[in-house]
């Protein structure tokens, strides 16, 4: 029966969904073009609403507001489930207490709900993320990258997909001409560098970029120095190798202050030995041709691409990202056998990547190959008070790790002042997980798609929709179960379905999480994810506000730890999504 699988459901709007599509199958006005289209409702009027009907109804020239009333009047009788019409034609459903209490009595711990939300239908996916330069130090750009790349990781693995996170470093491209180059010019010592190795390589590049532009034959030395590199000169393969051994260092400590992972690091240059072939099968194919002694791809199709050459050889032979590009995608659909790959990268790379995506599906067309879905997430840009880049008052970019280490210094002022008596390293463990959570935060909240201004004091607020709130949240929750003198789990055995206006307000949104999950996993962008918990600690602190905890009747009290525990668990794993720690102390 359609109650009995609601109540065993972790996604309700699921199967009010199914439900609907059921019952539209048996109406004959209905066709396979109807949507249900569920959406959380006005708590005024109901828990889920459906607004299907209407777009449907206008589509066939239907009365909409009649058109759900027979398919109302077609749905199962359920006794947990009150369903009312609304409008020209939305249909509202609100569940009944008992529905809600049988829900958070199910999927109250944490391995409980994540084993529901796991997919019967994985996909191996490939995210594709961070990928700073070599022999440069990552700056406050590539924290965009970084931290959406990872929580999307942590939200497709959450949601049972096998993911394969690949930092592809620019590590083969035309700086590294340059920086050769210079380093000759200069005699320079690659293992005495000084105790910050890529802060002297990256001036070492200004100082090449710099002399190229004043100097043509500077300008020909470092292309040949480029292409002697790609060629397999040993003397330059030696450098190369030094450096990036040195970059990989100065990343893997930015990667452990954010707590982020790889399970690989191809860089451009592990396909290195892949380019001849790319040539060779997209001349073979017709898909590639020359212009001005280069190798490009026109896409006559496509309106800007007809003229916009996608280059894939340059004209003095070397190889360019383009090239590694196609390498990779080939790579990971043939040795990972990845079933879609997902690039995250700022917005400025769109036309590369909708070339990329063209070419490759002509490619693999070509020669017969199924080619994995291909998605570009990209992003905007991080922009100061004044609304500008933001920049250091030289106008360089900021560096990244000093953000990261300001971060943690704010947030040690703001653990001192509140818990004076504390230990040193207990205020360091605190401010880590305040400070960056905060700028991880600020970052995901916002619609990837969008500039965001960075603002110190926003982002380490106890108010407002910032990490220290939702932190705090937490902790609060914990604090509610110190104080117990007796085990949660035999209390919690003991509630009834809730009552109160805020008991069921908070019970309602609990039962979104897993909407919200889908929402942000589906779509590739946290700031779903981040409203909704912001929204459920909200909804908490009113709950918590007026209704207390700690009473005398056993149900009573057993309903309000139990929506207490299931905030945290909630709470909890949402944050972790994020890639932000929690505390069980503010």
């Amino acid at each position: 029966m359609f109650s009995d699988r609601m109540e065993r459901s972790h996604d309700i709007a699921k199967e009010i969904h199914d439900q609907l599509i059921k019952t539209a199958e048996a109406i004959p006005v209905f066709d396979s073009e109807f949507d249900p289209q569920i959406r959380t409702a006005d708590e005024r009027f109901g828990d889920f609403q459906a607004n299907g009907t209407l777009p449907f109804a206008k589509k066939k020239q239907l009365n909409p507001r009649e058109l759900a009333q027979t398919l109302i009047d077609a749905l199962p009788e359920n006794k947990d489930l009150e369903v009312s019409l609304a409008g020209p034609g939305f249909i509202n459903f609100k569940l009944s207490s008992t529905c809600l209490y049988q829900w958070l009595k199910a999927f109250a711990h944490r391995e409980q709900i994540e084993a529901a939300m796991a997919t019967k239908e994985p996909k191996r996916v490939t995210l594709d993320f961070s990928s700073p330069n070599t022999a440069k130090q990552m700056h406050v750009g590539h924290i965009r990258s970084t931290i959406i790349g990872e929580s999307l990781a942590r939200l497709l693995k959450l949601n049972g997909h096998q993911v394969i996170k690949d930092n592809h470093l620019g590590d083969w491209g035309t700086q590294f001409g340059i920086l050769l180059y210079a380093i000759k010019r200069e005699k320079i010592d690659l293992n005495n560098l000084g105790d910050q190795p890529i802060a002297r390589l990256e001036n070492l590049y200004r100082s090449g970029n710099q002399w190229i532009k004043e100097d043509k034959q500077a300008l020909k030395t470092a292309r040949e120095e480029l292409v002697k590199l790609q060629g397999g000169d040993e003397e330059n393969l030696c450098l190369w190798q030094k450096i990036r051994d040195l970059s990989m260092e100065s990343f893997e400590e930015v990667y452990d202050l954010l707590g982020v992972s790889f399970d690989h690091a191809h860089g451009e240059s592990f396909y290195r030995d892949q380019v001849d072939s790319i040539y060779q099968s997209l001349e073979s194919h017709g898909i590639c041709q020359e212009d001005d002694g280069a190798l490009v791809v026109f896409h006559p199709e496509h309106k800007r691409f007809a003229k916009q050459p996608f280059i894939i050889r340059k004209s003095d032979g070397a190889s360019n990202y383009a090239t590694t590009d196609l390498a990779t995608l080939s790579y990971r659909s043939k040795e990972w056998r990845s079933e879609q790959i997902i690039y995250v990268t700022d917005g400025r790379q769109r036309d590369h990547f909708e070339q990329l995506f063209l070419t490759s599906r002509k490619w693999f067309e070509a020669e017969a190959r199924k080619i994995p879905v291909l998605s570009h997430v990209w992003f905007g840009t991080i922009l100061g008070e004044d609304n500008k880049a933001i920049k250091t008052r030289d106008g360089q970019p900021i560096k990244l790790v000093d953000l990261l280490d300001e971060a943690i210094r704010r947030a040690s002022q703001m653990v001192l002042e509140k818990n004076p008596e504390l230990s040193p390293e207990e205020i360091r463990r605190r401010a880590n997980a305040i400070g960056l959570g905060a700028v991880k935060y600020a970052d995901l909240s916002q619609d990837r798609t969008l500039d965001y201004v960075f603002s110190w004091e926003k982002l380490l607020a106890m108010q407002g929709n910032t990490a220290p709130y939702l932190q705090y949240a937490v902790a609060r929750v914990h604090s509610i179960f110190r104080k117990l003198n007796s085990s949660p789990d035999e209390l919690i055995e003991k509630a009834g379905p809730p009552q109160t206006e805020a008991e069921r307000k908070l019970a309602r949104k609990l039962i979104f999480f897993p909407m919200a999950i889908k929402q942000a996993t589906q779509e590739l962008k946290p700031h779903f994810l981040c409203t909704y918990l912001f929204e459920l600690a909200t909804d908490f602190s009113s709950f918590y506000n007026q209704d207390k905890v700690m009473v005398p009747e056993v149900e009573v009290q057993g309903i309000r730890l139990l929506l207490c525990q299931t905030t945290q668990t909630y709470l909890e794993i949402g944050l972790e999504m994020l890639g932000i720690e929690t505390l069980t102390e503010m």
